[in-house]
């Protein structure tokens, strides 16, 4: 029962992001959902979309530097360096090759990443990719 409420406080914490408008200094909460169509023109558009959006992924990883995992940059070079696939990564079946020391944490948000479908985690690599320099 532990491990259900667990999950559960954990998808909730995903699923939302929280953000501060620097206008006026309120919180402004944004909910994401699978029904939601997206409006992105480019797997790139869309992949930006989700790893800010649905996916959370901004929480921990910055473009060029480290927060709490590895940056985006940093992930893209490694993975095409050791020809890695960030799509099987996404889905749980491969091994961490950027930063396995941050593995238990990213493990969290393989709830998230497990409900994309193929075409939404492609896009999120093709997102990361574009991070190379």
């Amino acid at each position: 029962m532990k491990k259900v409420l667990f999950l559960a406080a954990v998808l909730a914490f995903v699923s939302c992001k929280k953000e501060v408008s620097a206008e006026n200094n309120t919180q402004i909460n944004e909910s994401y959902t699978e029904a939601e169509p997206s409006k992105a023109a480019t797997p790139e558009a869309l992949g930006k979309e989700l790893f800010e959006g649905r996916g959370n992924c901004t929480s921990c990883h910055q473009p060029d530097q480290k927060i709490i995992g590895p940056s985006i940059q940093e992930i893209a070079k490694t993975y095409k360096d050791k020809k890695g696939d960030i799509v099987t990564f996404l889905k749980g079946k491969a091994e961490p090759i950027v930063d396995p020391s941050q593995f238990a944490v990213m493990k969290t948000n393989f709830a998230v990443t497990q409900e994309m479908s193929d075409e939404e985690l492609k896009a999120i690599e093709t997102y990361i990719y574009s991070h190379l320099k």
